[in-house]
């Protein structure tokens, strides 16, 4: 939380109210805005190149086969009840309750054939990583967002790196956003869903009294360097300095303000669900242009997570009742958004779930885990789109051409902000760790 407290009030434990002045954490329970601008002090950013990601996480992992890879001459059991439409690609059929992307599919790269999950875990951690949690060096591995909050640090002063948009969820790893491993947590995603988005505006404080309260901070900070034998200190003034031109700025919170944008353009978005679906994360269709306007704004990497496909049971209802349509609305409206507005070339969109799903149906009418195969979609970023990448055999259960690890779609978004996938980071234990390991990007999509 943000306090900009002027009362001399004796807290429980002995500290004054002023003594706690501090910009706070804005979303990121425990971590200071100061903290997570400790990525603007990195050696070689490159501030002016306006490349960038979203990247849709859908939780629980929805079924490839029916959504790209339809099997049309499978068996009932297999088939589903699902129908290919065709698509203004000629040859190219998606799931009938997604006729918003066939009308856009000259846009867009089903992936058919993602592969390496290991085991088959709820877990985003592939997907905003590229890499098993098995084995990690200590720290862990980062996630896409923090890489390149390291690696490139922020466009805009004003406007974090890395921000993810989902709130916490029942099951944690549908809510995060990717995790900062080894980068530690002032690389984490700035998230503004939640009460701490109140405290970015400066609620009856004008200019003089902000100054005030900066100077206070910084005598504050003196008294805590002068005591410190650490060192951990030294530097704190820039990062406070940056924290506080994020709050005199306006543009992170006219970015998250969608009241800016024409009543058409939040209509052909639509609104969606805020609530969580079960334990998973919203349907929240606003969160599609809040990604749009936060690119727009200098964000580098925007993670926003969608529902809850994990359908063990009655998989046709919910996939067509529930998600299909909202997530055809939500990701066509941002493409379409994207080319409109002249972005399409400068930001890749990238959404996918962990694995893939059964290609028998349950006794439960549901889909099961299936690592083996599974698949998502690709958009923007300047790619040759309208085509298809990888294919299943007759039942959807095997890979038959073009296996794509995640790492390499990793590798490709890296490859699209500007990233040498030779530069290495060093892990806590001071070892350099390449950013994508002996994987290299999708030449298709050149």
């Amino acid at each position: 939380m943000l306090n900009f407290l002027g009362s001399m009030k004796t807290l429980c434990d002995g500290m004054t109210r002023r003594d706690m002045l501090k910009v706070g954490a804005l979303g990121v329970g425990g971590l200071t805005l100061t903290d997570l601008l400790r990525a603007e002090q990195v050696a070689g950013s490159n501030g002016k190149s306006a490349k960038s990601v979203i990247m849709v996480y859908m939780c629980g992992a929805p079924g490839h086969q029916d959504m790209y890879d339809l099997k049309m001459n499978a068996p009932a059991e297999i088939r589903g009840e699902f129908r290919p439409v065709p698509t203004n690609v000629p040859g190219i059929e998606i799931c009938e309750h997604m006729p918003r992307m066939a009308a856009i599919m000259d846009k867009l790269v089903p992936l058919r054939s993602v592969y390496g999950s290991p085991d088959g875990d709820h877990d985003s951690f592939i997907c905003y990583t590229g890499r098993s949690k098995r084995q990690q060096p200590p720290g862990g591995w980062p996630s896409v967002g923090s890489t390149v909050s390291k690696v490139l640090g922020s466009r805009n002063k004003a406007v974090p790196p890395f921000v993810g948009l989902s709130p916490d969820t029942g099951h944690p790893p549908y809510g995060s956003p990717g995790l900062p491993g080894y980068l530690g947590v002032p690389h984490s995603a700035f998230r503004p869903s939640g009460p701490g988005r109140a405290d970015m505006v400066l609620n009856g404080i004008d200019a003089t009294r902000l100054d005030d309260r900066k100077a206070l901070l910084a005598s504050v900070d003196q008294i805590r360097r002068e005591a410190d034998a650490t060192g951990k200190m030294s530097g704190m003034d820039s990062l406070a300095r940056q924290a506080f031109e994020i709050l005199t700025s306006s543009k992170l919170v006219e970015a998250l303000d969608l009241s800016k944008e024409d009543a058409a353009t939040r209509e052909r978005y639509g609104k969606g669900d805020p609530k969580n679906f079960g334990d998973g994360a919203p349907r929240n269709l606003e969160h599609f242009l809040m990604a749009r306007r936060l690119i727009e704004a200098g964000a580098r990497v925007v993670t926003l997570n969608f529902g809850r496909w994990d359908f063990h049971s009655d998989n046709f209802n919910g996939m067509k009742n529930t998600h299909l349509p909202p997530f055809d609305q939500g990701l066509s409206a941002l493409i379409e958004d994207l080319h409109a507005r002249g972005l399409a070339n400068d930001v890749m969109v990238c959404a996918w779930g962990e694995f893939g799903r059964t290609p028998r149906i349950n006794p439960e009418a549901g889909r099961d885990h299936w690592p083996q195969v599974g698949g998502g979609v690709l958009a923007g970023g300047g790619i040759r789109a309208g085509q298809v990448i990888g294919a299943t055999d007759r039942l959807g259960a095997e890979i038959t051409e073009r296996p794509i690890h995640f790492a390499e779609v990793i590798a490709t978004l890296y490859q699209h902000l500007g990233i040498d996938l030779e530069t290495k980071l060093n892990d806590l234990a001071g070892r350099p760790q390449y950013v994508v390991d002996g994987k290299k990007p999708l030449p298709e999509l050149v």
